[in-house]
């Protein structure tokens, strides 16, 4: 069974020219057990990808539609999934066309980090519940909206840090709730990654089948360049939030969840790029340090490229500081602990997955996730959600807020509870972006 959905996208013959409509508010629907649950999947590069991997392995859920703006590679992967599922699957360049299709009732988002947050909250005021990859929102302002969207449509949102539905994570939260490792004070968050010169290709014209017009959707439109499509984005500022807004994620949104605490008020990075005189806008270096002075603690957060060493036979993931020793959480689903002067090493846990990747079938991986969020959107319950739309806003909000103290070069304060920095109109500016025409995020969702 699909759910009914109303029309509120005027479907237009010329893309990126749409107008939108004003959504009609969709009464939210509950799944049984043996309903069937059609999904799409936007962006289908990277993440993507196990974005497909992750619905199909669900019972009774159905991928119906795969979007990008590039028709080539929406080719291939309708190739290669009549190939594994034996199952046909239709394509479609133009999101919008997507969300104003009545029999979708999940939008799973694996898009550029500058059209995520725009994409959830016109899956929400469509009516339907939206999985998002990290970073939930490209800039502080727009996280926000994402969740005023998923609140007044009443949707289910899950953000995409799988290591939340991991069991031996969440047994590693619990012991720092119970005081295992003492008082905990600090955390930090590593991000070790083999990052090699993206050169300088220059531009050149558009290659035929992408809509450029499409992928560049609410950001500024540069001039094509291979340096953009498809992944190296992740390097520039107008699509992209460097590595802490990239893996990054995955460990700010832990930081915060084993502290217990929200957005910082005090801010301060230093790096820069070292290694490559390449087309990167971002650093290639990156520490940032995030203070809460009312609940005394604080976040450190890194971010250097290979070759370089571990730290706590860590490349990517978290340590968390307390008065009588530290816990030591390896990727997604690996944690342990050592205690006192002497190192002893104390409780461990595993989920026997693939920590380095996040990409396996146990409950902590990517499609141990989806099954998260698919059992919410059958109860329609948001209370069951692993990771609800406000972690998606907070942890990207992290790494805004570090990338934002990096390209001011100064310490900032911040208010989190009006989210606005305090008399800084300069670093006020930088919580949000100026929209393209068409693009919109709206102030008022």
């Amino acid at each position: 069974m699909s759910s009914t959905r109303r029309s509120f996208i005027k479907k237009t013959a010329v893309a990126g020219s749409g107008v939108i409509a004003a959504p009609s508010i969709v009464s939210a629907s509950v799944f049984g057990a043996n309903d069937r649950i059609n999904a799409a999947v936007l962006g289908i590069n990277g993440r993507g990808k196990s974005h497909i991997e992750g619905f199909m392995a669900q019972k009774n859920v159905q991928i119906t539609t795969l979007c990008d703006p590039d028709m080539n590679l929406l080719k291939k992967r309708q190739q290669s999934f009549k190939e594994t599922y034996n199952k046909d699957v239709s394509l479609e360049q133009d999101l919008r066309r997507v969300m104003d299709d009545k029999d979708i009732d999940v939008i799973s988002i694996a898009s550029p980090n500058h059209w995520h947050a725009l994409s959830v909250i016109w899956a929400c005021q469509a009516g339907k519940d939206v999985y998002v990859e990290k970073p939930g929102s490209h800039n502080i302002w727009e996280g926000r909206k994402m969740v005023e969207a998923a609140n007044k449509y009443d949707r289910i949102v899950q953000h995409g840090v799988q290591l939340r539905s991991s069991p031996a994570v969440n047994e590693a939260i619990q012991l720092l709730r119970d005081g295992y490792i003492g008082r905990v004070y600090m955390a930090r968050g590593l991000v070790f990654r083999w990052r090699p010169s993206i050169g300088d290709q220059g531009t050149s014209p558009v290659p035929e089948g992408i809509d450029y017009d499409l992928w560049t959707g609410p950001a500024h439109k540069r001039p094509f360049t291979k340096n953009l499509v498809h992944y190296n984005w992740h390097w520039h500022w107008d699509y992209g939030n460097g590595d802490v807004g990239n893996q990054g994620i995955h460990e700010t949104d832990l930081c915060m969840w084993g502290l217990d605490v929200g957005l910082p008020s005090k801010i301060t990075s230093m790096g820069g790029k070292f290694l490559w005189d390449d087309a990167k806008e971002v650093p290639e270096v990156l520490t940032s340090v995030y203070k809460y002075p009312e609940e005394n603690k604080i976040i450190q957060f890194e971010v250097r490229p290979w070759c370089t060493n571990t730290e706590s036979d860590v490349t990517v993931g978290n340590i968390f500081y307390g008065d009588k020793g530290i816990l030591v959480v390896d990727g997604y689903d690996t944690y342990k602990t050592y205690l006192g002067q002497d190192r002893t090493p104390g409780q461990s846990g595993t989920d026997g997955g693939d920590s380095g990747t996040g990409m396996d079938r146990g409950a902590g991986g990517t499609v141990g996730h989806f099954t998260n969020f698919i059992e919410a959107v059958r109860k329609h319950d948001k209370s069951i959600l692993n990771g609800p739309v406000e972690t998606a806003h907070l942890s990207s909000g992290l790494a805004h807020l570090g990338n934002i103290a990096y390209r001011l070069d100064r310490v900032l304060d911040f208010d989190p509870k009006t989210e606005t920095f305090v008399n800084d109109a300069e670093a006020d500016k930088m919580l949000k972006r100026d929209y393209r025409e068409g693009f919109e995020v709206p102030e008022s969702v």
